[in-house]
């Protein structure tokens, strides 16, 4: 008995409506483009990627609608393409739309000729803002705990010395001062200077104290914090910009004032040494409710989002990767612990500070879960 043949398949060819249907689901952004590079389709995920609808976008030239960075010419890679056939991918491409910047993976391929349609060029456009952010967070969370289990180590280490100094100045100011008050005065520079480095070791190691959790309205530290540094420096020019809508957080109020402190006076201390004394030392703070956002990789629905804001010198690309490391600073007279602390206060609150720099413009935020942390 001969085998039973199967039946054949003929593909089946899906017509433009289904196609478009599907593009028009993806959350990817699609765009076609004819051999003038012009736009023949977009689908709606693109439309709110590049915040324009596609009437506008149909038949304008790639080049007016999509801005990469750093500068460019698109329009000259899309031609090759279209001349070789050959596709390419940018990896964390930047796409600057109206005034703000996204990353973006960008892959550009050929869609071959039919009888029905002649060549196009289809890009596809993949936002990774969000999946960069998880990945930076977590290098830096990871980074944050190496860097500061080495700090308490050395703290440690340099503690245990320093009571056996101590000690035995102790022992010695006694005998000098019954022979030569003289040197009294020199025993008395090594107690001092023996007790600022307990001190300062005593910062390192931080505290062991859990936080003391209870309901806190976020712009009360902040106006303590406003009270204290116009106090210090009473040039300062300090705008409260607060969503009073925000309810209130679940947090250690007396560990929250010390973050915003430790920021405050970094900013401030930034103003008043850079060189330009005529620039208006100015700070902003500011309080708003950031949705759907991912902190050490958890999805939250709401968090508060503070923001403390000044107009200082910025911070160099090249360091502001590394601030919040313990000991590492940019002033003369710096210890490089204040944002350290702070970014450990806030991961025990289950949230986040993040910094973005620009001369003129510098921006710390906080980032706070509302409901109370485990």
């Amino acid at each position: 008995m001969s085998p039973r043949k199967r039946p054949s398949r003929k593909p089946i060819s899906p017509s433009s409506e289904a196609v478009q249907r599907l593009t028009d689901h993806l959350i990817t952004g699609v765009i076609c483009l004819d051999q003038a590079l012009c736009v023949t389709y977009l689908n709606p995920a693109c439309e709110t990627l590049l915040e324009l609808s596609a009437s506008r976008a149909l038949g304008q030239p790639i080049d007016q609608i999509m801005h990469l960075l750093p500068e460019r010419t698109l329009q000259a890679d899309l031609l090759r393409t279209l001349k070789t056939g050959q596709p390419y991918t940018r990896r964390e491409a930047v796409l600057r739309v109206g005034l703000r910047e996204k990353a973006i993976d960008l892959s550009v391929s050929l869609l071959p000729v039919t009888s029905t349609a002649p060549e196009q060029i289809l890009l596809e456009i993949q936002p990774i803002d969000r999946l960069l952010r998880i990945s930076r967070e977590e290098a830096q969370v990871q980074q944050h705990q190496v860097a500061r289990q080495l700090v308490r180590s050395v703290a440690h280490e340099v503690k245990n010395p320093l009571g056996g100094i101590r000690g035995a100045t102790q022992l010695l100011l006694r005998k000098l001062r019954h022979h030569d008050d003289d040197l009294s005065e020199y025993t008395d520079v090594i107690l001092s200077e023996v007790d600022r480095l307990r001190n300062l070791a005593d910062t390192m190691l931080g505290s062991n104290l859990p936080p003391c959790f209870g309901h806190v309205n976020i712009h009360e530290p902040l106006e303590r914090v406003r009270t204290l540094l116009l106090s210090e420096q009473p040039r300062l020019h300090i705008v409260r910009d607060y969503d009073l809508s925000l309810p209130e957080l679940v947090g250690d109020r007396d560990q929250l004032i010390q973050v915003l402190l430790n920021i405050g006076r970094n900013a401030v201390q930034a103003l008043t040494e850079q060189a330009d004394s005529s620039q208006y030392p100015r700070l902003i703070f500011r309080t708003r409710v950031q949705r759907l956002f991912t902190i050490h990789g958890r999805l939250h629905r709401q968090v508060i989002r503070v923001d403390i804001e000044d107009n200082g010198p910025g911070i160099p690309p090249d360091f502001i990767e590394s601030i919040f490391y313990p000991m590492v600073t940019g002033r003369a007279h710096g210890v490089g612990l204040g944002l350290a602390i702070a970014q450990d206060i806030i991961h025990r609150h289950e949230g986040l500070i993040e910094c973005h720099s620009e001369p003129g413009r510098t921006i710390f935020s906080l980032f706070i879960p509302w409901q109370n942390p485990s």
